[in-house]
Formats: structure tokens, C-alpha cells, sequence
């Protein structure tokens, strides 16, 4: 697994090696990073800050591991103070989390709760400003992912939940947490490239990630009024423990990834870099906007 910082050139292709994923165990959902083999790049060891985000306030849901981990760690290494939230049962994972932002030297802290309560989210916001003392940046990364098969395996209940995870609960914190946000925040939603290129077995998730693409663009049109930007990151194949709890079927966690151009998954710590563009004043341009990372499966 690559050691050198994100500023070295080097082949994308080989820069993290594929096929690794063909050792693994599932794991009961939802899944742990410590438990993840072979382990996730979160970019502990290589992730490199520049004060781009120097005194900002940063909330992240999902912040515990995967994409947000990687995330929350590189916000605190380019100065940002940050919350991450996540659920009870993901707790090993966030205080791993926890002790990394704060190793950086930056104050953060961790609020457990379920996105699926709408009044949650509303305590989940004002605590978080209260702690940050103010909030300027939102990322909305929280997701829930199970595979099935047919129409039949699809269940009322998991439909439900991945609705009111994915969609409501990135709805109702949005709502809650724009309250304190100031002209020139930013709001990061995390949707997919399953939003475009729906996997059969994906019915549920794919529908959310829809939704959220959609949510992002026209939440950007209003809320650019106030001068808040509104982006989303479409992620391709990441390796994180999503996909080891029934994210996907056996068969294909196995050489998981592989299939896209450039013939490897991704990792957590390649994502980072484009949560930090679109949280900074770098891309004060740009809003209602979808960046694709997917290894070369290209968006719309």
C-alpha cells in the first residue's frame, strides 16, 4: 500500500495495488474499519495539509471510517476544527477517528446518534455549532448500502431505511445546520456513481444516490442566495467496510474494482483531496456540481 504523499507523482494504475480485496470475511452490518482486511488508506501516513482550511468548522456524518475518516483526518490536517458523527455501534471506529483529528492538534469531537431521527438531527446541528462555535462546513457522507439479489429480497423495511438514512436524514441535517452557517460555507453531499450507472442488485441505494444528486443541484439553487455553495462527490469502487456487510455479494468483493479502466478500487485517502477543494475557498466558483472519483467510469 503506497506510502508516498499526495504530492509525488506516480502511475495511478499501480499507485495502490488491485486484487488485494480477494482475502476477506464478511462482517455483520455495519461494519468496522478494525475488522476491514486487507486494511483501508485512509491517508493516516500520508495526507499532507497546507492550512487550507485554516479556523474552519467542519461537521461530518459517517466521519468513523472509509470515506469519512479519510475526510475528517484531512480537514484537521489543513486546520479545521471538526465533528464527526456516527452510530453506537461504529464507536471503535469513531474513537479511532476521534484520536486522529485531535493528535493533529485541532479540537474535535464525536456526537454517536441515528440519522433516521429527525430530532437527532436538529440536536446533532446546534450541538455541533455550539461545540465548534459556529459551522461552516457540512458533509453529508452517512450511507447505508445492502445488496439484493432480486426484486423479491428487497424488503419494505431495508427500502425504508435506506431511504430515511441516505435521503432524510442528509435532509433534515442540512436543514438544521444551514441555521449557522455564514455566507461562504459549504456543503459536501456524498452521492455516487450509482446515481448514474445503477447496479441491479444496488435498487435501493442507487434510487438514494439519485435523490441525492438531485438534492444537491437544486439545494445549491436556493441556497446560493444566501452564499452557501452546495457540491456533491461521486465515488466509484472505495474500499472500506460498506462493501465486507453485505454492500455487496461474495463474488464480488472478490477483485472488487477491478472492472473500471483503471483496474484497481479505490481508496478512502483518494477521495479526500476533493472533499478539501470543495470545502475551501479554492472553488468559490463552483456550486450545484457532482466530481466524479471512480477510476475512470466516467459521469454524464
Amino acid at each position: 500500500m503506497s506510502k508516498t504523499n499526495q504530492h509525488t507523482m506516480q502511475d495511478p494504475r499501480t499507485q495502490f495495488p488491485p486484487g488485494e480485496t480477494q482475502h476477506n470475511e464478511d462482517q455483520p452490518d455495519p461494519a468496522l474499519d478494525s475488522k476491514l482486511y486487507p486494511k483501508a488508506n485512509h491517508g493516516e501516513d500520508t495526507y499532507e495539509g497546507s492550512k487550507r482550511l485554516q479556523g474552519r468548522k467542519a461537521l461530518i456524518t459517517g466521519g468513523d471510517s472509509g470515506i469519512g475518516r479519510a475526510v475528517a483526518l484531512a480537514f484537521a490536517r489543513e486546520g479545521a476544527d471538526v465533528v464527526i458523527n456516527f452510530l453506537e455501534s461504529e464507536k471503535e471506529d469513531g474513537d479511532t477517528t476521534l484520536a486522529m483529528i485531535r493528535n493533529v492538534g485541532v479540537r474535535g469531537d464525536a456526537i454517536i446518534g441515528d440519522l433516521r431521527d429527525e430530532s437527532f438531527c436538529q440536536s446533532l446541528a446546534d450541538n455541533a455549532a455550539e461545540f465548534l462555535g459556529g459551522l461552516d462546513i457540512l458533509v453529508n457522507n452517512a450511507g447505508k448500502q445492502q445488496f439484493a439479489e432480486t426484486l423479491d429480497d428487497l424488503s419494505t423495511e431495508q427500502f425504508t431505511s435506506t431511504f430515511e438514512t441516505n435521503v432524510f436524514g442528509m435532509f433534515w441535517l442540512t436543514k438544521a445546520a444551514v441555521k449557522h452557517m455564514p455566507a461562504g460555507a459549504s456543503i459536501i453531499n456524498s452521492t455516487s456513481i450509482q446515481s448514474y450507472q445503477p447496479s441491479a442488485g444496488l435498487l435501493d441505494y442507487a434510487s438514494t444516490k439519485g435523490a441525492i444528486t438531485s438534492f444537491t443541484k437544486g439545494c445549491a439553487k436556493m441556497l446560493i442566495k444566501q452564499g452557501i455553495r452546495v457540491n456533491g462527490v461521486a465515488p466509484g469502487p472505495i474500499w472500506t467496510p460498506i462493501q465486507q456487510s453485505g454492500g455487496q455479494p461474495p463474488e464480488k468483493v472478490e477483485g472488487f474494482g477491478e472492472h473500471v479502466p483503471m483496474g484497481r478500487p479505490g481508496q478512502p485517502a483518494e477521495l479526500a483531496p476533493v472533499y478539501v477543494f470543495l470545502a475551501s475557498q479554492e472553488s468559490s466558483y463552483i456550486t450545484a456540481e457532482i466530481m466524479g472519483v471512480t477510476g475512470g467510469e466516467h459521469l454524464p
